[in-house]
């Protein structure tokens, strides 16, 4: 047989084994159908008490060992859950895979468990009959370096969140659920929390409550303290990395009692028995912003009190978190409030939750005089001038920034102003702003937002429950207080879209945006304290005090160079970088047409950039335009 046909029958055998094209129907799978086997929450009460003990006695590694027992009400298949949607993250944050070790008992037998194949924060055991408890334990792993979380535990301090190192049961409201928790901490130290306790040696014994409370009532605790009391209801409890770090002076905690009386004069009611602002100086325990009924978790740098005047800007996370008592937990998004922390949250209402406290954080630190009212109007301009050169405006509206936190989880972005962040913070400040001009342009000065403030947040003197609201109801209060098409305008905010930030409510208020060549001391000390070279409204990039490139503005004049985020800039004109290096040229270029020159390192490439600037050094501040006192002058004067 020759060649040619041995091939020919090779092929032959080819097409017989493999179809053409024409003969193929391609597969059409169908989904593998899965039952929700999670019981929905219900409004009754659980059968039991569950008993939660903590040991965090050794902060050496980190580790908080739990041991937990739940009674159970019948045999059978149970569901228990690890808390994923948590109150203040907006998100499904629930640090689950911190979870280690874990083992369930009955009857002193070990149950296996399976997680469930869709909600992995959910764990399907079979509880045996004549079982009286399921019996828990594990241990948190809390994060050992911050590139695995926040850090929680430091040789000289923890902070404990009850959510990381407790299970619940499904099928109830978190409200219904009993719950008496106990914690060792490391001999000699002192602990604090909104949840009273009783302490016996280092064991602290939190009052009995239920699981929705004990989740919102943290605690810290330090071997270097001190407490303050700041009113009849509320202290301020701070632990520190040295003793050192707690010699505040009087004038400084006089600073703080008067937030809490402007607040309480502002809002014309308080939603809690107690209140305790839990600080925590340290540059060791992760820093946090969080808000609670009871308290806020707050955590700031070391020199708080001790480099009191080179720290203006952290002084605004108290006002912000304690405003949250109000708005975010009293008064709260109805879409937001959910009957356990299964239930996935809806975001949209942030520019209420998130934006007005961003306003009042502002307005309360400048009445109360924590924060003077200059660096106040100089911070205004900061968050102004950012917005107002914020390109993602221009196709992101601002009610879907709202999504941020489920979409990316404050993930690192390369593009920030251009893919937008949680901007519903602080452009919902400017939404806010404005509603306050308009509101005393409307009634000739007779309102302004304060008639808000007490008639939405001021009710129900108090309640420390959960009040939810609506767009509608908070448009319906407006109204009331002054006439006016607030459903129009709040929607246009909200969905819109445009190039410029809504400026309106500072020129209404007698203040405008401008720039000059000199920067704020607000802003000088964030480039101070945080390390960062701010060139963002003249070449359209902020580095850190290296050279690497934190920030580019999505078409300024270093993005139109082919800068990116990453990149590193070694060299300014031929000499090697540093700040001063780089405003000098950017303010030399203004006077010549020479190209600013600046060397940089892309990976491990070299490039050699020339940016054609000449507009100069340009920093924002607020400039009054009004006589006398003005709207914006009458918003940041103390409460008589």
């Amino acid at each position: 047989m020759s060649r040619t046909v041995l091939v020919a029958l090779a092929l032959l055998a080819s097409t017989a084994a493999f179809p053409t094209a024409a003969q193929v129907t391609n597969s059409k799978p169908q989904p593998v159908p899965f039952a929700d086997t999670i019981p929905a929450p219900v409004d009754t009460p659980y059968p039991g008490t569950i008993t939660l003990n903590v040991d965090a006695s050794d902060p050496t590694q980190g580790l908080f060992k739990v041991t937990q027992r739940i009674p159970v009400a019948k045999a059978g298949p149970t569901t228990l859950l690890y808390p994923k949607w948590l109150p203040g993250h907006h998100s499904p944050s629930g640090p689950v895979d911190k979870v280690a070790g874990l083992v369930f008992r009955a009857n002193g037998k070990v149950l296996p468990w399976t997680r469930d194949k869709v909600d992995m924060y959910a764990y399907h055991i079979d509880v045996p009959e004549g079982a009286a408890a399921i019996e828990i334990s594990f241990t948190y792993l809390s994060a050992t370096k911050p590139n695995q979380g926040r850090i929680q535990m430091t040789p000289e301090m923890l902070s404990l969140q009850w959510n990381t190192v407790s299970f619940y049961p499904a099928g109830y409201f978190t409200r219904g659920i009993p719950v008496a928790a106990t914690v060792k901490y490391p001999t000699g130290w002192t602990a604090y929390s909104g949840l009273p306790a009783t302490a016996t040696g280092a064991t602290y014994a939190y009052q009995q409550t239920d699981y929705e409370t004990l989740i919102d009532s943290p605690t810290i605790a330090g071997k270097y303290t001190r407490s303050w009391p700041l009113s009849e209801r509320v202290s301020l409890d701070v632990v520190a990395d040295t003793p050192d770090e707690l010699k505040a002076t009087p004038e400084q905690i006089d600073a703080h009692k008067r937030l809490v009386t402007q607040a309480v004069k502002t809002f014309g009611a308080q939603h809690y028995d107690n209140y305790h602002f839990l600080l925590s100086i340290s540059d060791n325990l992760g820093g946090i912003g969080l808000e609670h009924h009871r308290s806020s978790e707050n955590g700031v740098d070391t020199g708080y009190f001790t480099n009191w005047n080179n720290q203006v800007p952290a002084r605004n996370l108290l006002p912000h978190e304690y405003t949250h008592s109000w708005d975010g937990k009293f008064r709260r998004p109805a879409e937001l409030w959910t009957p356990n922390y299964s239930v996935p949250m809806r975001d949209s209402g942030l520019w209420v939750y998130e934006g007005q406290t961003q306003f009042w954080g502002y307005v309360l630190q400048a009445r109360s005089g924590l924060v003077s009212k200059q660096d106040t109007l100089d911070a205004y301009a900061y968050i102004a001038a950012n917005y107002d050169n914020t390109p993602g405006r221009a196709w992101r509206p601002l009610i879907d920034t709202t999504n941020d936190p489920i979409i990316s989880q404050r993930r690192p972005k390369g593009w920030t102003n251009y893919q937008r962040s949680e901007d519903y913070y602080n452009e919902g400040l400017l939404v806010w702003m404005e509603v306050d001009s308009i509101l005393r342009q409307q009634s000739g000065g007779k309102k302004s937002i304060d008639d808000f403030a007490r008639a939405f947040f001021g009710v129900r003197d108090g309640d420390w429950g959960v009040l939810p609201y609506t767009f509608d109801d908070v448009v319906a209060t407006l109204d009331a207080i002054q006439p006016y098409d607030w459903r129009g305008l709040l929607t246009a905010r909200l969905n819109d879209t445009s190039d410029r930030a809504p400026l309106s409510g500072f020129t209404n208020n007698g203040y405008k945006l401008v720039y000059t060549d000199q920067p704020t001391n607000y802003l000088k000390q964030i480039q101070k304290n945080y390390g960062r070279i701010d060139a963002t409204h003249s070449l359209g990039l902020g580095t850190d005090d290296k050279g690497a490139i934190s920030t580019v503005i999505w078409n300024s004049p270093a993005f139109k160079a082919g800068l990116d985020v990453g990149d590193a800039i070694t060299a300014v004109n031929g000499a090697a970088f540093s700040g001063d290096r780089l405003n000098n040229a950017i303010r030399d270029a203004k006077t010549n047409k020479t190209p600013i020159r600046l060397l940089v390192k892309a990976g491990d490439l070299y490039k050699d950039i020339a940016i054609d600037y000449h507009e100069g050094l340009r920093y924002p501040r607020l400039e009054k335009t009004g006589k006398g006192e003005t709207g914006l002058d009458r918003l940041l004067a103390p409460r008589p």
